[in-house]
């Protein structure tokens, strides 16, 4: 018995050392990284992945690491919203929807982005099914939450779903197959769907699991909060963060608010948490419109602050890199209206290269120092961010009328403007003045 307890004991302390070290381990490689997500239906005028497979190279070269792929499963057609439907009504976790092709072009894609040195992740939908898919007439009925009429429960207005019942162990085994399905098949992570609709210790268990067999599994949380950290999940969403950003641009609050939600975040938050920064993203481009919509002469600005905040993983989505103007229909086939490179491109070229250049910029595991300069201006962001020898300045006017900078800690020195390239010496306390929603990136690396 006193064997067998040691034993017990060890494995405790084994998995409780796993549990310490893996989200230093899965951020190593995410401290840097830069997230894609591609709308597959709307990224080309095919809307195949076959035809995505042929950008995957611009977007490399763009500076992206990681391609979050919006669901490619085969979807519903009972209740099915639009034409075309939504892309979150699953009928099958492990085919793909002959819209954007078939498994072989799966593949195909998953190894060109391999090859290319990209990562690929899967959006995973574990809250609910379509209503027709053959789980529904297959399993037993628990294995739905029903309503008083014995339907299978909608959730919201998704009228296009049916709730999967978690209560249900053969549930959780079936979702964890589909993880491991995907996972066998190399894929590199997923994000999870309305991540706080599923019980925080599936995810714990599916995880645990998963990294057994791929340690540095990525995981990406469509939720906010540090519970789905210590759930295993290595980013989580930047919503708070994000709606701050919108009300700043259009005048409702200022770096004030901006500065007191960082201080929240760093005292709820692990320090090496990652933390999803985006101006846009599939519903808040079908919902509530673009970032130009929303931040108007701010959204450049805004774009840059999500590089150099502490804990970020910036986000680009569909069409941002080329200043894509257009709120993309969700249930049918709109495709971005013309694609070409533009000054948007090198924009974010050049913010990836900083992503990548900086070690004093990076997240996760690897998260330096923060210091603000300039007091406590009501309408200025301005900061440093340091590790070892490595420093950013970052200076932020969020406002849309002038604004002076002065830097309050010793920043002298030799730095590059990272989104010109040009060189620039900086005196100790040298005075800025900063246009409308202006902005300044210096490095000294």
């Amino acid at each position: 018995m006193k064997r067998l307890l040691n034993l017990l004991f060890a494995a405790l302390l084994l998995a409780s050392a796993a549990c310490t070290r893996r989200p230093e381990a899965a951020a190593e490689w995410a401290s840097d990284a830069v997230l894609y997500e591609m709308n597959v239906r709307q990224f080309t005028p095919e809307g195949t992945l076959a035809a995505a497979e042929q950008r995957l190279p611009a977007l490399r070269e763009m500076g992206v690491d990681i391609v979050w792929l919006m669901p490619v499963y085969p979807i519903g057609e009972l209740g099915r919203k639009g034409s075309l439907g939504s892309y979150y009504a699953i009928r099958d976790y492990c085919d793909i929807n002959p819209e954007f092709g078939t498994m072989a072009d799966f593949d195909r894609f998953l190894a060109r982005a391999h090859e290319l040195g990209m990562r690929v992740i899967l959006d995973h939908v574990g809250n609910h099914t379509s209503p027709d898919a053959a789980w529904v007439t297959e399993k037993p009925a628990e294995w739905y939450v029903r309503d008083s009429t014995g339907a299978p429960m909608v959730q919201y207005d998704w009228t296009d779903i049916a709730k999967l019942n978690y209560d249900c162990p053969e549930v959780r085994a079936a979702l964890f197959d589909v993880l491991k399905f995907w996972v066998d098949k190399g894929v590199d992570g997923f994000r999870c769907d309305v991540a706080m609709e599923v019980p925080h210790d599936f995810w714990q268990d599916a995880f645990a699991r998963l990294r057994t067999v791929r340690p540095d599994l990525f995981t990406l949380a469509e939720a906010e909060g540090p519970q789905f950290h210590a759930d295993g999940f290595d980013a989580t969403y930047g919503w708070e963060l994000h709606h701050v950003l919108n009300d700043i641009a259009q005048g409702k609050k200022s770096a004030a608010d901006l500065r007191e939600l960082l201080a929240k975040y760093a005292e709820e938050y692990p320090a090496a948490a990652l933390r999803m920064m985006f101006t846009s993203n599939h519903d808040e481009n079908s919902w509530n419109g673009t970032e130009f919509e929303r931040m108007g002469d701010a959204a450049a600005t805004m774009a840059a602050l999500t590089y150099v905040l502490p804990q970020s993983l910036p986000l680009i989505y569909t069409g941002q890199e080329i200043g894509c103007d257009h709120r993309f229909e969700f249930f049918e086939k709109d495709p971005i209206p013309a694609y070409e490179p533009n000054e948007w491109t090198e924009f974010y070229t050049r913010l990836n290269a900083l992503r990548h250049g900086c070690p004093a910029l990076a997240s996760g595991a690897a998260l330096g120092d923060m210091a603000y300069m300039g007091g406590a201006v009501s309408d200025l962001m301005a900061f440093v961010r340091t590790a070892g020898d490595s420093k950013a300045v970052c200076l932020f006017n969020l406002s849309a009328k002038p604004q002076p900078v002065i830097p309050t800690v010793q920043v002298g020195g030799e730095y590059t403007d990272a989104l010109t390239g040009q060189q620039r010496t900086l005196a100790p306390g040298e005075e800025f003045a900063l246009g409308p929603w202006g902005y300044l990136i210096l490095v000294n690396n």
